[in-house]
C-alpha cells in the first residue's frame, strides 16, 4: 500500500480507472464497519484512506508523541509547588515523575502485541484517550495517592504514542519518503524534553501547576480527532491465540524494578539500602528469566519478540540509542542544574540558554531527512552518524570546560553544536534500524528502540547523579588539601573576607567565623563545577566507547523493507 501510486488501489478493487471516490468511500466504510477478521483478503480502500490523508495522519501522531515525551519533563520544575500544595515531602512528590516513568517502560516492549491484538488504530486511539482523561484527572487530583495512580495510567497509554506511532509512520509512507517523515517525527521526540522544563516553569509561575496537565487535554483532542478519522487499520490478521501472561508478569516485575532502582537508588544511597538490594536482584533474575521463557520454543505467542535481535543491524541500532538516551537525557538533567546552581541562571535563562540548541536539532533533522530521502540516499548513514558524534563529543569537550565565571554565550555555542549533532543521530540511526526487518517486525522493532532510548536516559541520570556528587566529594577533598591555616594566601583571603564583612557591620568575630564560612563555600563551588565538568566529559567517552557499533550497520538497499508496506 505505502509505495503504489494513490490510483493503484482504485484500478485493482474497481478494474475501471473511471472508479470514483464516493464508491472508494463506500467500500472504505463498509469495511471499517465490518468489524475484524471479517475484510476481504484484497481490500485495499483502508489503505488507499491512510495513505491518501497521511500527511494529516503525521500531524495527529507527532502531536501525540510530543505530547508524550512532553510529560516526562515538564512537570519536573513544578514538583516543589506540587508537593506544597498536596502536603508531600520531596521524596513522595517525587513519584509523580517516577510513576509515569515506571508505567511507560513496561508497557513500551508490549505495544506490538498489544496493537496485534486489538488492531493498530483501535490501540493508537484508545491509548490517546487514556492520555487525555489522564492527564485531566492528574490536573484535578486533590491528593498524593490519587495524582500518583493517574500518572501511572498516563505513562501506560503513553507508551504506544511513540513505538505504535513511529511503526504506523514506517508503515504509510512510501521508502522514498522515510527520511524526512522520521526527521519530522524525531524533531519532536528530541525537542519536547528540552522545552518541557521552561514551558512547566511558565505554566507554574503564571498559571498553577495543574496546567502541566490540561495542557494536553486540548492537543490531545486535535491528535484524537486526526487518527480515527483518516488512520484505517491494515489488512493483516488480528492476532489470535493465547496471552503470554507470564511473560508480561516476568516484564512488568524486571523492567519494573529495574526502572525504580534507577530512579531512587541516588536517594537512597544504592546498595547501602536494603530495598535497593532486593529489587535489583528481583530484577535481574525475572530479566533473565523472560528471555530464556520468551525464546523457548514452547512460548508459541512470546510477548516479545526477541529473535529480531538475530539482525545485526537492529542490536547495533538500539546500542547506539542506549548512548543517545544516556547522552540526550543526561545532558538534560545536568545542564539545568549546573546553570542554576553554579552558573546562577535563572530557570528562564536556562530555558532560553537550551531553545537555539532544540531549533539547531530541527535544523539538522530536516536536512538529515531530505539527504537520506529518495529512491536512493545522497549520502550514506553511516558517514551521517560518524558526523553527528563527533560532533556531540565536541560539544561535550565545551561543555566539559565551562568554570564558575562562565556565562549564556559561554555555553549557548555548546549546546547548539549538540543540538545540531543530534539530528545527524537520530534520523539516520532509525532508518538504519528499520532498514532489514522485516514488515512484521516493524512495530516489534519499533517498541525496543523507544525501551533502549528510554532505559538510556533513565541510566544516564541515575549514573551521572552519583558521579557528580561523589567527584564533588573527591575534589573538594583535593583543593581541601591545599589550604591550611599557615598558608599565607589562606590568611590573607581570610582577612580580606572578615575587613569587608567588619565594614558591613559585622563584629570581629563573627567576620572571622562568616569568612571560613565563604571560603568552604567557595571551594565547594569550584568543586561541583568541576566535578559538572567531569560529568560532561563521562557523556563524551560513552559516545566514544559507542561508535565502533556504527560500522557493525549497512547501508539501506534500494527497495529495503525501511519505509515497505507492512500491511
Amino acid at each position: 500500500g505505502a509505495r503504489e501510486p494513490p490510483g493503484a488501489g482504485r484500478e485493482r478493487a474497481g478494474g475501471d480507472l473511471r472508479f470514483g471516490k464516493k464508491a472508494a468511500s463506500k467500500m472504505a466504510t463498509a469495511i471499517a464497519t465490518s468489524g475484524p477478521g471479517t475484510r476481504p483478503a484484497g481490500s485495499t480502500a483502508a489503505v488507499d484512506k491512510s495513505t491518501q490523508y497521511r500527511w494529516l495522519i503525521l500531524a495527529g501522531l507527532v502531536t501525540a508523541a510530543v505530547m508524550e515525551v512532553l510529560d516526562t519533563t515538564i512537570i519536573n520544575v513544578a514538583l516543589p509547588t506540587m508537593g506544597g500544595n498536596l502536603g508531600a515531602t520531596n521524596t513522595e512528590i517525587a513519584w509523580v515523575s517516577t510513576g509515569y516513568i515506571l508505567s511507560n517502560v513496561v508497557v513500551l516492549p508490549m505495544t506490538a502485541f498489544l496493537a496485534g491484538r486489538f488492531g493498530r488504530k483501535r490501540y493508537l486511539s484508545f491509548s490517546i484517550l487514556v492520555f487525555i482523561l489522564s492527564s485531566f484527572f492528574c490536573g484535578t487530583s486533590r491528593t498524593l495517592g490519587e495524582i500518583v495512580f493517574w500518572r501511572v495510567v498516563q505513562g501506560a497509554g503513553g507508551a504506544a504514542l511513540l513505538s505504535t506511532a513511529q511503526a504506523t509512520l514506517r508503515q504509510i509512507f512510501p521508502k522514498e519518503q522515510q527520511g524526512i517523515v522520521q526527521s519530522i517525527f524525531l524533531v519532536g521526540i528530541i525537542m519536547a524534553p528540552t522545552l518541557g522544563p521552561t514551558l512547566g516553569g511558565y505554566l507554574t509561575d503564571n498559571y498553577t501547576w495543574n496546567w502541566c496537565f490540561f495542557i494536553n487535554v486540548p492537543i490531545g483532542i486535535i491528535s484524537l480527532l486526526l487518527v480515527t478519522s483518516f488512520l484505517q487499520d491494515s489488512d493483516t490478521p488480528l492476532t489470535k491465540g493465547s496471552v503470554d501472561w507470564l511473560g508480561i508478569g516476568l516484564l512488568a516485575v524486571g523492567l519494573g524494578s529495574l526502572q525504580y532502582v534507577l530512579e531512587e537508588g541516588n536517594q537512597d544511597d544504592w546498595f547501602e539500602s536494603a530495598t535497593i538490594v532486593r529489587l535489583t536482584i528481583l530484577s535481574v533474575a525475572c530479566l533473565i528469566a523472560m528471555v530464556f521463557w520468551e525464546l523457548w520454543p514452547g512460548n508459541k505467542s512470546p510477548i516479545v519478540n526477541f529473535r529480531i535481535l538475530k539482525n545485526k543491524e537492529l542490536t547495533a541500532s538500539l546500542f547506539l540509542f542506549i548512548a543517545l538516551g544516556f547522552g540526550l537525557y543526561g545532558g538534560i538533567y545536568l545542564f539545568p542544574v549546573f546553570s542554576q546552581s553554579i552558573l546562577g541562571f535563572t530557570p528562564t535563562e536556562t530555558g532560553l540558554t537550551l531553545l537555539p540548541g532544540g531549533l539547531m536539532t530541527a535544523v539538522s533533522a530536516i536536512l538529515c531527512g531530505r539527504l537520506l530521502g529518495g529512491k536512493k540516499p545522497l549520502v550514506d548513514p553511516r558517514l551521517l552518524i560518524v558526523l553527528g558524534v563527533g560532533l556531540f563529543m565536541l560539544s561535550m569537550w565545551d561543555l566539559g570546560h565551562l568554570t564558575t565565571q562562565s556565562g549564556i554565550p559561554d555555553t549557548r555555542l555548546a549546546l547548539m553544536v549538540r543540538g545540531f549533532a543530534l539530528g545527524f543521530l537520530f534520523t539516520p540511526i532509525n532508518l538504519a534500524a528499520f532498514s532489514s526487518l522485516k514488515p512484521s517486525e516493524i512495530q516489534q522493532g519499533s517498541g525496543l528502540i523507544n525501551l533502549t532510548r528510554q532505559l538510556g536516559g533513565s541510566f544516564g541520570i541515575a549514573i551521572l547523579g552519583t558521579y557528580v556528587q561523589n567527584q564533588t566529594v573527591f575534589h573538594k577533598n583535593i583543593i581541601g588539601s591545599y589550604l591550611y591555616a599557615g598558608d599565607p594566601a589562606v590568611q590573607e583571603r581570610l582577612q580580606s573576607i572578615a575587613r569587608n564583612l567588619v565594614a558591613h557591620g559585622y563584629s570581629p568575630a563573627a567576620a572571622q567565623n562568616l569568612a571560613l564560612g565563604q571560603l568552604n563555600a567557595t571551594v565547594t563551588r569550584q568543586a561541583a563545577t568541576m566535578s559538572y565538568n567531569d560529568a560532561f566529559l563521562m557523556i563524551l567517552i560513552a559516545f566514544l566507547l559507542t561508535l565502533p557499533a556504527v560500522f557493525l550497520l549497512r547501508p539501506p538497499k534500494p527497495g529495503a523493507a525501511a519505509g515497505g508496506d507492512a500491511h
